[in-house]
């Protein structure tokens, strides 16, 4: 148990992972960012930006119009994707943070750790899992360090909850549930053009990209795998006849613990992860969306507690973790091998959505 609530508050917002003195940084790690879709612009680049151990140099993307616009606005080097290619500036970036679709991220992990450049990829590693396993091979046999954009393991919220998960604060941990949906077309664009409704850009619709969420975070919480997975997806409207519009799926974890999770990219805007034991709750809610405040509530036998809490910049706060940890010379946890796992549960749940079946995993 946590010995003095008085400094779980205290500590709430916490980096427990830094050891470096911000203001002891004169180089911070200098960062090329590929891709620059409305996550870069909006939150990765003011992230990096904003953290005390990175900064931006260079931009790249197949839209010369945004490079322009981007490298101008924030006084950067802007590439074309063809001269990133050819190594034009690499003197300029240390590390390489790659937003480009799902499908693309390969080729950029590659010419980073061709370069010898440390990566910071989002999430899923890629399409499909022989993709990711390519990106997480190109990274080991370089010697470069593969960090995946998990920004939930970052997010001090989340973290506490962990403390307390590890703590037994509530017991047994029985199951977990979980979900998170957006209507995809309105929320983020109008365009039924975009990558995202390609299966061969995204290698799926609502389990890849919003899946991976309670998927991913699940495992952090409860620092297990699952062993087993039963999936159900459907598609409704026109726009996603090729990929998944809605998904449910259960999470069989060692000990008998169940998440059960449900995703949409069609469904009105909600987010929530809720963990329960023998002897009590927690429960985030908002949860996953880096455009929203998070809220928490602890439940322990008859007493419960909402907590009031300074949020943070969630891609800041990832931005620090990958900076800090590359000026530390510290080994990441949401590594490239971490990583795979998440898109070898992602593709036993596709299957067993296919074959309406559960499947096992040996990971």
């Amino acid at each position: 148990m946590v010995p003095h609530l008085r400094d779980y508050f205290d500590a709430f917002t916490r980096r427990d992972w830094q050891t470096l003195d911000p203001a002891a940084v004169d180089d911070p790690v200098r960062v090329a960012l590929v891709g620059l879709g409305w996550f870069t612009r909006e939150w990765a680049l003011p992230g990096v930006q904003r953290s005390a151990f990175t900064e931006a140099t260079v931009v790249t993307d197949v839209d010369a119009e945004a490079v322009a616009t981007v490298a101008a606005e924030h006084d950067l080097v802007g590439l074309s994707t063809e001269e990133f290619r050819d190594g034009v500036a690499a003197d300029q970036y240390d590390a390489v943070y790659v937003a480009t679709p799902n499908a693309a991220h390969l080729e950029y992990v590659e010419r980073a750790a061709d370069r010898g450049k440390a990566v910071l990829c989002e999430k899923p590693l890629e399409a499909t899992v022989d993709r990711a396993e390519r990106a997480v091979a190109a990274c080991e046999a370089a010697g470069v360090p593969l960090m995946v954009g998990y920004r939930m393991q970052t997010e001090p919220a989340v973290r506490r909850v962990k403390a307390l998960l590890d703590e037994g604060f509530v017991g047994d941990v029985v199951h977990v549930h979980a979900t998170m949906s957006q209507t995809m077309l309105g929320e983020l664009t109008d365009a039924t053009d975009q990558w995202r409704l390609d299966a061969d850009q995204s290698g799926g619709c609502a389990l890849m990209d919003l899946g991976v969420y309670p998927i991913n975070t699940t495992r952090f919480l409860l620092d297990a795998d699952p062993t087993r997975v039963f999936g159900h997806t459907r598609s409704e409207h026109v726009a996603f006849d090729a990929v998944d519009e809605h998904a449910a799926f259960q999470l069989a974890f060692p000990e008998d613990v169940h998440a059960l999770c449900t995703v949409s990219q069609n469904a009105q805007h909600a987010s929530r992860l809720e963990i329960t034991g023998t002897e009590g709750r927690l429960v985030l809610d908002p949860a996953f969306y880096e455009r929203e405040e998070r809220a928490a509530r602890i439940v322990r036998g008859g007493v419960a507690a909402d907590l009031e809490f300074e949020p943070v910049h969630q891609l800041e706060e990832e931005a620090a973790y990958f900076g800090h940890h590359l000026l530390t010379d510290t080994a990441f946890h949401p590594d490239g091998r971490h990583a795979l796992t998440d898109m070898r549960v992602l593709d036993a749940i596709y299957e067993s959505a296919a074959t309406g079946s559960p499947v096992s995993l040996s990971l």
